[in-house]
Order: structure tokens, then C-alpha cells, then sequence
């Protein structure tokens, strides 16, 4: 035969096609969606009133991790979640309705979760780039002429804005559309259950005992692989410009939409009332002890769920070294990267550093545990380190990339010019100019960290445990309580370092 056992395996398996269905359909869907609202809150924020507010609020959404995010959307669409609590004395329940509500098998509140997560992350791409000084004030004056000729604020946005942003967002939509595509911890909490994604699957099989199934679990996340690398190249041809003739001839027709009312705040408003839902049915679902159907408030209120918190001090010892320590070290790499490397090594060894992005995880990860064994490292917090890296340094890179390539290099001229040495213009003038910039790359760097969910329990072996680690795995056993409360931590450590690298990052004047 000219499969391997592995292949043969998957092959056999009743479950793979259907698995596979799960995992396009809920990572393509998550994508697209999530690029559209992100274009189209765009379109109604930018160059308003609304966009300094839009721009500061994007860190406290980017905080909100993945996996603690789907627990409190699970909070509140679970059959005995808020939500139906509220319907109950409408439609007069006394018991929660068996509707799939969470986990259903369309994979729709799967999808709901990396809409309302990706889309923060687009949107802050995008400021990044809107918020050069080369990019920003010339998109402004076009949108601007755009106006006197005719065309209202949303064609003006879609004909002139988006075919410029598009191709500025490869490296950005082929991370989310991997991430939708190949996650494990989310669809664990929120997803599909018969059959679950392929990444679930190929997860669990790698994780069991038999040698036949770890062949299996490989097969299934090269499948992945190979699903995704197809997908990717339509996601680049697209950010590229490989439009049909029809879009390009719409973006060109010259068509010219009556002038309506821009009204910017809902469009803000919406995306952030479900993240305000979500932190509060966290802290609700903390302290909650008896709570029966269909009654709105908790009969009874605890702190137990705490107090397990409280005495599990190694966990939150090893969030805090592990996102810390990686975040520091990939924004030292990040920052001598951009320094030191000409544009042409740039642009051909970015493509590797962004491996761990557009591979799926339960694949690059099995190969850092591989690479762990051999180093000694395994179950290992040095080991778990390294792996934390990898996955933190592309984040760190496309977040400092933006405003280092936007950086004036008259400055380093004029500098020069005055004969200052380089190291003294880096370190008196072009970071200090970069110091948010710096410290925003560090902030992502750590909340990706923390949401680490494979990395640190395939490498470390489940001996190196972290908030993540123990929410979902909390989650997954019915736990809720406990894993709302280390669901909360883990909101809330990159929340932390947010409001940090937002009061570091703050401009400083000095008089002399």
C-alpha cells in the first residue's frame, strides 16, 4: 500500500470527512466574517469622532483570550445560561430547553466566538497601519476627494480604503484564518462535539498511548496542513488582487451613492456590549454556588472557587514567568530583526518566522515536543519557554512592524549628520519616538502568551500548568465555577499588561 499506517487509519475512520466539513466550514465562515465586520466598523469609525475612542479600545478586547471568551459565551447561551433565563418567564419555562445552543453541531456558536474575537485583532492591524504618518493623512485626503466628487462616506471607503488595506493584510488573515481553521482549546469548550473539528480529533489522538492512533493524529493534522495551504493561497491571491473582473469593475465604476448619515457609535457599541456580557457572566459564574432554573440570580454565593485559585499559586506563578519572560524576549529578537536585517532577508525569512501562525498547532507543536525530548526540556519550564516564544514572536513582529517601517528616516539623517553615533540616536531619539509602539508589541506579546493552551501542555507534559490549562481543562469537566474564576485570571493578566504598556507607553515631555 502506498499509505502509511497512519494514513490508512484516518482513512478508515468514520468520523475524518465529517470532522473535516466542521473544520473548513467554521475556519472559512470565522474568517470572512470577521474580515467584513472589521472593514465595515472601519468604515464608519474612521477619520470620525469616534476613532481615538475606537483605537484605545481595541487593547481591553485583544485582552479577552480566546479560550475565556468562548467560557463566558458558553455562560451565556448554555440552555441554562443568562440568556435563557432572561426568556424563561416569556415563554414560561421551568426547565432549560434542549436546544443546541453551545456545541451544536453546525459548529454556529464555534463560529460566533472567532467573529467576535478575530474581529478586535483585524481591527487592530488595521489602526496600525491607518495610524502611520505615511498611510493615515494620505488615505484621509483620498477619502476626502473621494467626497467633493460625490461619492458618500461608505463607497468612498470600500472604492479607495479597502483595496489598500487588503494587501496589507496577508500575513494578518492568513494568522486567523489558521487560527480558525486548526484551534483546539476553543472548540474543545464551544464546539462541535459528534464529531468535533479535525483539530480535536487529531488532538486526541495524539494524545493517546497507542501507537497506531499518534500515526493517526499525525495524518490528520497534516490533512489539516494541506487543507489550509490551499485556502491560504486563495487568501493571498485575494489580498493580492485577484479579484473577478465584476469586483474590479464595481471598484472602478465610478458609481455615486447618495450622501447618508454616518453614525459611528453603534458600530462600536456592538462589538463591545458582548465582550462587557461575557466579563461579567465570568465574575458571576466565579462565585456562584446554587443556582437553579429558571431563577436570574444565584440562590447561593461563594467564594470556594477562589479559594482553590488562591491555593494554586504555582499556576499563576507560571502564567506570569512564562508570558512575561517570552514577551520580553521576543520583542528583544523583534526590535533587532527590524534594526539589523536588510529588506531583502526581510522579506525572505519572514515568511519562516511566521511558520507558527499559518501551520496548524497541534502540528509545529508536536514537533517542539519532539525537538524538547531531544534538548532534555520536555515537562520543563524552560522547555514550555521556548515554545511560548515561538508562538509569540510572529505576533510581536507584525505589531512593531508597522510603526518601524512608518518610522522617518530623516531623523536618523539629520542625527548622522550632527555626527551622533547610532546607538545614541536609538536610544535618545528613534525609541523613545517608538516607546508605545514598543510597549503595545510587548503587551500582545504577553496576552498570546497567556493564552497559550498546546504548547504548554504538550510540552510541558501537563506538569507546568497555567491559567489557560486549567480553565479549559476545567471546562471541559463541567467545572464551571472554578473555570469561570481561572477564566477571570486569565482576562485579567492581559488586561494588566495592557493598561502597563498604555501608561509606560504615554508621551513624555521634558522641559528644559
Amino acid at each position: 500500500m502506498w499509505l502509511d499506517a497512519g494514513w490508512q487509519a484516518l482513512a478508515a475512520d468514520a468520523q475524518w470527512q465529517s470532522a473535516l466539513v466542521a473544520s473548513v466550514i467554521t475556519g472559512t465562515a470565522g474568517t470572512l466574517l470577521s474580515l467584513a465586520l472589521s472593514l465595515w466598523i472601519l468604515s464608519r469609525v474612521f477619520a470620525t469622532s469616534a476613532w481615538p475612542w475606537s483605537v484605545r479600545a481595541l487593547p481591553a478586547m485583544l485582552a479577552l483570550p480566546h479560550a475565556a471568551f468562548a467560557i463566558g459565551i458558553v455562560a451565556l447561551l448554555a440552555p441554562t445560561g443568562w440568556l435563557m433565563r432572561l426568556a424563561a418567564p416569556l415563554f414560561n419555562w421551568q426547565e432549560p430547553p434542549a436546544w443546541p445552543t453551545v456545541q451544536d453541531p453546525w459548529g454556529l456558536s464555534l463560529v460566533l466566538v472567532l467573529v467576535l474575537k478575530e474581529t478586535p485583532f483585524l481591527l487592530w492591524v488595521c489602526t496600525s497601519q491607518l495610524q502611520r504618518d505615511d498611510t493615515g493623512p494620505r488615505l484621509t485626503r483620498e477619502l476626502t476627494l473621494a467626497y467633493t466628487l460625490g461619492h458618500s462616506p461608505a463607497s468612498a471607503w470600500w472604492r479607495v480604503a479597502v483595496p489598500q488595506l487588503l494587501p496589507r493584510l496577508k500575513w494578518p488573515l492568513l494568522a486567523v484564518l489558521a487560527y480558525a481553521l486548526t484551534v483546539v482549546d476553543v472548540a474543545q469548550v464551544i464546539g462541535p462535539g459528534s464529531p468535533p473539528t479535525l483539530s480535536v480529533l487529531a488532538w486526541q489522538w495524539l494524545q493517546s498511548a497507542d501507537a497506531r492512533q499518534m500515526d493517526q493524529g499525525t495524518a490528520a493534522a497534516w490533512l489539516l496542513t494541506l487543507c489550509l495551504m490551499i485556502m491560504a493561497g486563495l487568501c493571498w491571491a485575494v489580498t493580492q488582487g485577484g479579484w473577478p473582473r465584476w469586483v474590479r469593475r464595481w471598484w472602478t465604476s465610478g458609481v455615486v451613492r447618495a450622501h447618508t448619515p454616518t453614525r459611528p457609535w453603534p458600530a462600536v457599541t456592538a462589538l463591545g456590549l458582548p465582550y462587557l456580557a461575557v466579563v461579567l457572566a465570568l465574575l458571576v459564574g466565579s462565585v456562584t454556588g446554587v443556582w437553579r432554573f429558571p431563577e436570574l440570580w444565584p440562590q447561593v454565593m461563594t467564594l470556594e472557587a477562589w479559594s482553590t485559585v488562591r491555593s494554586s499559586p504555582s499556576v499563576l506563578f507560571n502564567t506570569v514567568s512564562l508570558a512575561a519572560v517570552s514577551a520580553a524576549l521576543s520583542l528583544l529578537l523583534a526590535v533587532v530583526w527590524l534594526e539589523l536585517l536588510p529588506p531583502q532577508w526581510d522579506a525572505r525569512l519572514r515568511p519562516v518566522v511566521y511558520l507558527p501562525l499559518v501551520l496548524p498547532a497541534v502540528l509545529w507543536v508536536v514537533g517542539m515536543h519532539g525537538l524538547a525530548l531531544r534538548m532534555g526540556l520536555d515537562n520543563r519550564w524552560l522547555g514550555v519557554l521556548i515554545a511560548h516564544s515561538v508562538a509569540v514572536m510572529p505576533y510581536t513582529l507584525i505589531a512593531l512592524s508597522p510603526a518601524y517601517q512608518g518610522f522617518d528616516v530623516r531623523l536618523w539623517h539629520t542625527a548622522s549628520s550632527l555626527g551622533h553615533e547610532r546607538w545614541r540616536f536609538l536610544w535618545r531619539i528613534k525609541w523613545p519616538l517608538l516607546r508605545a509602539a514598543l510597549w503595545s508589541a510587548f503587551a500582545v506579546g504577553f496576552a498570546v502568551s497567556v493564552a497559550q493552551y498546546l504548547p504548554t501542555l504538550y510540552v510541558g507534559g501537563g506538569r507546568i500548568s497555567t491559567v489557560t490549562t486549567e480553565a479549559v481543562t476545567l471546562a471541559s469537566g463541567g467545572q464551571r465555577s472554578l473555570s469561570a474564576a481561572f477564566a477571570w485570571l486569565q482576562w485579567t493578566l492581559p488586561a494588566l499588561g495592557f493598561g502597563l504598556a498604555a501608561w509606560l507607553g504615554r508621551p513624555r515631555w521634558k522641559t528644559v
